[in-house]
């Protein structure tokens, strides 16, 4: 397994709800901004995607709150892919403090859809591996 790929990121005060904690639907953004990110990092522009009619797809997202995020938290976002059989992936990511304490997990299951079919491809692995200028970023 490679190394997590990590993004750094500052969390703002109108990501909060009422009790002044970081909203749990911002979360979401946060782990989406991290594999984005780690696409752009391994070569993989979103206009080559879609160049090529593919795209990632997100089937299944679950987090688990572990402490609370407030504005002006200095935190990391983990993202780590897990290559399995078949047409599906895992990405497990953490939300990180500055100080190293885990403040979210979430597991992600994700494929790799052809946007003319609207199908899910066999094997994304490879398909990730060809696209990537940098496939060591996926622990390929």
């Amino acid at each position: 397994m490679s190394e997590p790929f990590s993004v750094p990121l500052t969390v703002r005060g109108y990501e909060t709800d009422t009790q002044g904690h970081l909203n749990q639907a911002v979360y979401l953004n946060y782990a989406e901004h991290a594999r984005w990110s780690l696409l752009q990092a391994a070569g993989i522009r979103q206009a080559d995607l879609v160049a090529r009619g593919v795209g990632p797809v997100a089937l299944e997202t679950t987090i688990r709150f572990r402490r609370e995020l407030v504005a002006g938290d200095e935190i990391e976002v983990t993202c780590v892919f897990e290559w399995g059989e078949g047409r599906t992936f895992r990405i497990r990511q953490l939300v990180r403090k500055a100080d190293g304490t885990v403040a979210a997990e979430i597991d992600a299951v994700g494929g790799l859809m052809d946007l003319r079919e609207r199908r899910l491809l066999a094997d994304p692995q490879r398909r990730f591996k060809e696209l990537a200028v940098e496939p060591g970023l996926f622990g390929l």
